[in-house]
């Protein structure tokens, strides 16, 4: 019986760990995800902000 019960908290700790460190490794991508489209719309802004102003010129 004691084997037992120690194969089986090694198994729960494995499990437990994995799934902390697949929750860091969503949490690292979202936040990644993030950053990209943080930078896509300052960049698209900025060109979208400089054909406004063109476009206003030429009226």
């Amino acid at each position: 019986m004691l084997n037992y019960d120690f194969v089986k908290a090694y198994l729960a700790s494995k499990v437990r760990s994995e799934r902390a460190a697949s929750l860091v490794e969503y949490a690292l991508l979202v936040a990644l995800i993030a950053v990209v489209c943080i930078v896509a719309v300052t960049t698209l802004g900025e060109n979208a902000a400089s054909k406004f102003d063109s476009v206003s010129d030429a009226l």
